[in-house]
């Protein structure tokens, strides 16, 4: 796919805050063709699209990240960039069908899908309302992502564009961890249907089509305010994550863990017995204690 985004049509969800609104900011300064812009939340919503009108798009002066200066992909040369915005609910999949069916009437497909939407309930399992918290937590984080790339993928299968997806996990899909079990549930649901996707894709010849999933561990975006970060595993700075993602995704790489320690704690759990992995993980680690004092996006 390049060095950049420049001419692709992204669509980002979860967009008008915290990680989705950095990817969306990436995509508008690298010169993409257009940027889709999927949330709920209206107001937040139409700032942030104001603001890449107004001010991203205006202020786009150097060149495009990765690509030297007075190079094709620089501000003199960024084809013009058009951002759209949609008011979507991801727990309907009704109104996840008709907002599809319009990104296709107006562009014609996206060739970069950054299923980046997410909630969390930091509770013990009892403590969640299946309606208001389980119900939610697995439409937004599990079925939302498959939902969203079940309308877009055949257009990009039957392409010849590059294409890439970009499924946001988490750490917490690789490991239990005390008052994540409804979350943790979601996110290794992602990652088991994320990876399987990228294999079907390869074993069936849609090899221009690249999954990409990311398992973070606690960003510092307010959406984990509260949570500690395990020994070795300090809160990561959204704008680090985003970078790293974005690159991950260019680049077609399959799996991306966050940080390093994320990788390391996945093996040590594959080959420790249950009772010495949980003395590592509650012990020396701190997993097990990481979300006693979880508030959340307040």
């Amino acid at each position: 796919m390049g060095r950049t985004v420049r001419g692709a049509r992204v669509l980002v969800t979860g967009a008008a805050s915290g990680m989705g609104r950095l990817y969306a900011e990436r995509a508008v300064l690298e010169g993409a063709r257009a940027v889709v812009l999927w949330d709920r939340d209206e107001a937040a919503l139409m700032d942030l699209t104001h603001r890449l009108r107004r001010e991203v798009l205006a202020g786009r002066t150097s060149a495009a990240w990765g690509a030297p200066p007075r190079s094709p992909s620089s501000a003199g040369g960024a084809p013009a960039t058009s951002v759209l915005p949609y008011v979507v609910d991801l727990t309907e999949l009704g109104a996840i069908a008709q907002s599809a069916q319009a990104v296709r009437k107006e562009l014609g497909g996206i060739d970069v899908l950054i299923n980046n939407a997410g909630i969390v309930r930091g509770k013990y399992f009892w403590e969640h309302d299946n309606g208001e918290d389980t119900r939610p937590t697995m439409q937004v984080n599990a079925l939302a992502p498959m939902y969203v790339t079940r309308e877009f993928l055949p257009g990009m299968q039957q392409s010849a564009r590059e294409a890439r997806i970009v499924n946001i996990a988490s750490a917490a899909g690789t490991l239990s961890n005390p008052r994540m079990s409804v979350y943790a549930a979601s996110k290794w649901a992602v990652i088991g249907w994320s990876d399987s996707l990228r294999l079907e894709l390869v074993q069936q010849g849609y090899e221009h089509v690249k999954v990409t999933t990311v398992a973070p561990s606690y960003i510092d975006t307010g959406m984990f305010a509260g949570a500690r970060g395990p020994l070795l595993t300090p809160l990561m700075t959204p704008e680090y994550v985003v970078d790293r993602v974005w690159r991950a995704m260019l680049a077609g790489r399959p799996m991306l863990m966050l940080p390093w320690t994320v990788g390391l704690a996945k093996t040590l759990r594959g080959i420790l017995p249950t009772r010495a992995w949980d003395a590592v993980a509650g012990r020396v680690f701190g997993v097990y204690d990481s979300m006693e004092e979880f508030t959340g996006r307040q």
